[in-house]
């Protein structure tokens, strides 16, 4: 196919886009099969290279900045113990050795150099910037050509005439960036290497989505790029990023809970449910609010071991459960953090393979990794009095950790919270518009009949894995913990001679931390802090964390209560069709 372009000569000037960025963001039309030749590289030709400020030194500028960085410090470190022996000895300062001279001369050069060194990336983004406004009128001209070339045909790229257009692409800052983004296409440089390469995540997640979209032929364009610190989330929250998803977060509340009001922040993309919650949290606090209490505190941690036969396992099983043992096992396991502190071990045999369940607490992390090095330190430990034991994995599943578990439903991981309150009559029929009676009938066919049909495991309410996911999302928390963390009961009854409603949800395995993992991202810390839960508690450590179960839990009891209201009053359909769909789908509905 010919991929030539049309040279265009014109005596006016054309038009120039508002900025940089928009010339940046101009349309390259190529072939689609060349992409796949060539590793996706645009075909137009490259205006030549201009000189930059770094190509006047004799080694590339990385190892040239290292050699300098380098001899400064060492003759400095040279010169102030040489200095300090001369005052020891009453030696005169201004008396020095030849190698004393070379060191001061050393130590004025790279001053000299890296006192320059800090300019030469301005002069080279100068240049760079000078060669861009030269090469803006070709590639005016090269955007207009591209608008006049018909689009991909409708039939397979061979009996095409014409060159299919591609997604618009991102042009490189710089000739460097352009060899690093061809290195990646082609394969000779790894993607997940481009930060330690650069030193520079934001570059490297440019980089990085720029080849993607080389590779696949597909853009990328409505993914935001600008706006994020990539520096906070290197090594230790998301790998290889070329961006990221905007979720919008609302706010549930006030709510009402152990005498204290919260503005719960909630990050979802489905409409009604703040909207709902936010019913649930008026109805509560017009009742006098909510209380909750925190039954347990421990998160767990179940390796597999393997031995030689099922009656060896059985001596390790009757060893661990031993209780004149737990104050050894607990001094190794305590040693690996200065917040986990073991709380018990839980055993279970299958044939010769033995699960042991550590459960501890974890402070105000959620405590996934401190709980682990706990786990290893005491099979370290036990490998000296079994040394036949073959440790399969740290996880036996027997944990159990985002999966849904009749362990963790009747044994607890994480928090267990149980949250309750009374609302009265006229706020049922006021606020949720239906009855206590209603109410009281539709949960127990609903919830606890119909999930018991289901055969469902800790699924024995509404959708508290609605609120439980939306918070998770805003406050930072592994989403994928949401599946064990949903685990509810919702319990509905009359009280007060039948007059008022006493709802409760019982939740055994919240999983949350306010240190760690998400939570130290700017936007989830700032959710946090709307809550009052940011970072460690300074003096009561683990409190943080306690407290965001609660108010978890109390949230997924106005979720429940606001829901469960609108079934029962028929108004589930009518407030989706109103919030939840846009017009524009419900016009492609009316008309499929």
């Amino acid at each position: 196919m010919d991929t030539r372009r049309r040279n265009t000569i014109t005596t006016s000037k054309p038009p120039r886009p508002s900025s940089l960025t928009n010339l940046h963001q101009m349309k390259t039309v190529v072939d689609n099969k060349d992409i796949r030749k060539r590793g996706g590289g645009p075909l137009q030709e490259q205006p030549p290279r201009s000189p930059k400020a770094s190509d006047a030194l004799p080694l590339p500028l990385y190892l040239t900045n290292g050699v300098f960085f380098t001899l400064f410090f060492s003759v400095a470190y040279f010169l102030l113990h040489r200095w300090r022996e001369k005052i020891r000895s009453s030696t005169p300062l201004h008396v020095v050795t030849l190698s004393e001279i070379a060191a001061i001369v050393s130590l004025i050069a790279s001053f000299i150099y890296l006192l320059g060194f800090f300019g030469i990336d301005f002069v080279q983004s100068v240049s760079t910037r000078e060669d861009e406004n030269e090469n803006e009128h070709h590639q005016f001209l090269i955007e207009e050509d591209d608008r006049k070339r018909p689009g991909p045909c409708p039939a397979s790229l061979d009996d095409c005439t014409t060159a299919p257009s591609l997604p618009p692409l991102i042009t490189p800052s710089s000739e460097e960036d352009e060899e690093v983004i061809k290195s990646v296409v082609s394969g000779s440089l790894p993607s997940y290497s481009l930060e330690s390469k650069l030193g520079d995540c934001k570059r490297a997640a440019s980089i990085r989505r720029e080849a993607l979209q080389r590779m696949t032929g597909r853009s990328l364009d409505g993914l935001p790029l600008e706006g994020f610190d990539y520096e906070s989330i290197l090594g230790q929250c998301c790998e290889m990023p070329v961006g990221y998803v905007q979720i919008p977060v609302g706010i549930a509340g006030p709510l009402l809970l152990d005498g204290r009001e919260y503005s719960v922040p909630m990050a979802t993309t489905e409409g009604c449910l703040i909207a709902s919650t936010n019913r649930g949290c008026k109805a509560i606090y017009v009742s006098g609010g909510a209380t909750s209490v925190l039954l347990q505190d421990a998160m767990t941690r179940a390796p597999v071991v393997r031995f030689g036969t099922a009656k060896r396992a059985s001596e390790l099983k009757f060893f661990m459960e031993d209780l004149n043992n737990f104050d050894t096992l607990a001094h190794v396991f305590n040693k690996s953090s200065r917040f986990g502190r073991l709380q018990k071990v839980q055993c279970a045999i299958a044939g010769k393979n033995l699960y042991m369940r550590f459960s501890c607490s974890t402070g105000d992390a959620m405590g996934m990794n401190m709980v682990s090095k706990g786990v290893q330190n005491v099979l370290d430990f036990l490998q000296a009095d079994f040394p036949d034991m073959d440790v399969i994995g740290i996880s036996g599943n027997f944990c159990s950790d985002k999966k849904p578990a009749a362990v963790n439903w009747i044994e607890g991981r994480g928090k267990s919270v149980v949250c309750e309150a009374i609302i009265k009559d006229e706020v049922v029929r006021n606020v949720l518009k239906t009855t206590v009676p209603a109410l009281v009938e539709l949960n127990m066919l609903k919830n606890l009949t119909g999930s018991a049909i289901a055969g469902s495991l800790g699924g024995f309410n509404a959708h508290a894995s609605n609120i439980v996911s939306a918070v998770f999302i805003a406050t930072g928390q592994d989403p994928a913990q949401n599946i064990e963390s949903s685990h509810c009961i919702t319990m509905m009854e009359a009280v007060n001679g039948g007059k008022d409603l006493h709802v409760s949800v019982t939740m055994p395995s919240i999983e949350v931390g306010t240190v760690g993992g998400g939570t130290a991202l700017s936007s989830q810390s700032a959710c946090l802090n709307l809550l009052g839960v940011k970072g460690a508690h300074k003096e009561s450590p683990g409190s943080n964390a306690r407290l965001l179960a609660t108010i978890v839990a109390g949230s997924v009891l106005a979720g429940e209560l606001s829901l469960m209201s609108a079934i029962s009053a028929g108004q589930l359909v009518k407030s989706h069709m109103k919030y939840n769909r846009s017009s524009r789908d419900i016009t492609e509905v009316g008309s499929s």
